[in-house]
């Protein structure tokens, strides 16, 4: 959890967004091949609910996506925690960036789970609600722009990983240049219907390609809307 941080009863949720339905959801996740106990327990105490339009909160913790306006969506659970996990492999990740904050409910996962989290949203209207709940939830960690998310955000570079939460068609070299020697990337990458999660780490033998599994992802847009 995030130091000093307490669930309200708005966040604690009742009847289908009680903890009761978030265990639930772990043990969907935990039985679908997440294995990361930190990964798992942060899934089990982030107010989905809170990330989604109110008349939807009684599917917030079932494992799936669901619209939150411009033609967006928020992630299936199992995929933000595969990409949490993937993102985690292989040491501990003190500066992330995050290309795509939409409802802001992968940045919270993020923000339990290593110290700062840089998230970036083309879309304003979106950028301005999650940031709203980043501090209505107390999310101090979590620091928003408003920008084409393509180009990343080079002022707070170099990040210890990079995720990227919309599918472009290849990878785009400019964020592997934001990104710590040892770093590592993960995005969905392809055309929609043939899209890939990709993991790319880096080493002695430069950033080296890894295929994680079958995903579908809204398209990565560039410049704002």
């Amino acid at each position: 959890m995030i130091p000093g941080s307490r669930l309200t009863p708005e966040a604690a949720g009742l009847g289908m967004t009680s903890p009761r339905a978030r265990a639930r959801l772990v043990e969907s996740l935990r039985r679908n091949g997440i294995r990361d106990e930190r990964v798992l327990a942060v899934m089990g105490s982030v107010p989905r609910h809170l990330f989604i339009d109110e008349a939807l909160a009684s599917r917030a913790y079932e494992d799936t996506a669901l619209p939150i306006g411009r033609a967006q969506t928020i992630s299936q659970p199992w995929v933000v925690a595969r990409m949490t996990e993937a993102l985690l492999e292989g040491g501990p990740r003190s500066k992330v960036l995050e290309i795509g904050t939409g409802s802001g409910y992968q940045a919270a996962v993020l923000a339990h789970l290593v110290e700062h989290v840089y998230t970036v949203e083309r879309i304003d209207e979106l950028q301005r609600a999650a940031r709203r709940r980043f501090l209505r939830l107390g999310y101090r960690n979590v620091h928003c722009r408003y920008d084409d998310g393509r180009i990343g955000w080079a002022e707070h570079a170099p990040y210890d990983a990079i995720m990227v939460t919309a599918a472009a068609s290849a990878l785009d070299p400019e964020l592997l240049r934001q990104l710590s020697p040892q770093g590592v990337l993960v995005a969905p990458v392809g055309e929609p219907g043939a899209q890939q999660l990709m993991r790319w780490s880096g080493g002695s033998n430069g950033w080296q390609p890894e295929v994680l599994g079958a995903v579908s992802f809204v398209p990565l847009l560039g410049g704002t809307a």
